[in-house]
């Protein structure tokens, strides 16, 4: 697998989507990895995260700082700072931020996404809030992205 030379800046400006909390940054895009992954960052809202939803990539989480409660095929579980959440691809799965500080993450996605495009393309879809389900999965045939209903709540009980 080719990986490119590639230095990702911290000063970059993120990709904001106010609706549903959400500062994220594309630390290595597809190209860096012949589409193999790509690597994002996220800064999560108290309380915040995004529709439950589910696509062909798989996704392997690393809290980095704060604390989430996940949800994937069903099943609910906290993941704090230093854990590592793997998601299949194809499976239904959300998350949110449970404490009462922003917290963040890093993602990689396998294959890649092309994930600057679609979080743009997200916050426009999503300037005056997070609009119904049948508005999101327009947008998602495009991305082969399936909403599946509203973010998981902080106040939902693990099932772990």
């Amino acid at each position: 697998m080719p990986i490119s030379f590639l230095h990702s800046k911290g000063t970059e400006a993120p990709i904001k989507i106010p609706a549903i909390g959400l500062d994220l940054f594309v630390r290595m895009p597809p190209a860096a990895s012949s589409g193999e992954f790509c690597f994002i960052e996220t800064i999560n809202a108290p309380g915040a995260g995004p529709p439950r939803h589910r696509h062909r990539e798989a996704e392997i989480f690393r809290v980095i700082e704060g604390r989430y409660l996940y949800e994937a095929d069903g099943q609910r579980f906290y993941a704090e700072a230093g854990d590592v959440v793997s998601i299949p691809g194809g499976v239904e799965h959300g998350f949110c931020n449970v404490t009462d500080k922003p917290a963040r993450q890093y993602i990689l996605m396998a294959p890649a996404l092309d994930a600057a495009a679609f979080f743009t393309e997200l916050a426009g879809v999503m300037h005056d809030g997070i609009p119904d389900q049948a508005a999101l999965n327009a947008f998602g045939l495009k991305w082969h992205v399936e909403f599946l209903g509203p973010p998981v709540n902080r106040n939902d009980q693990p099932t772990e």
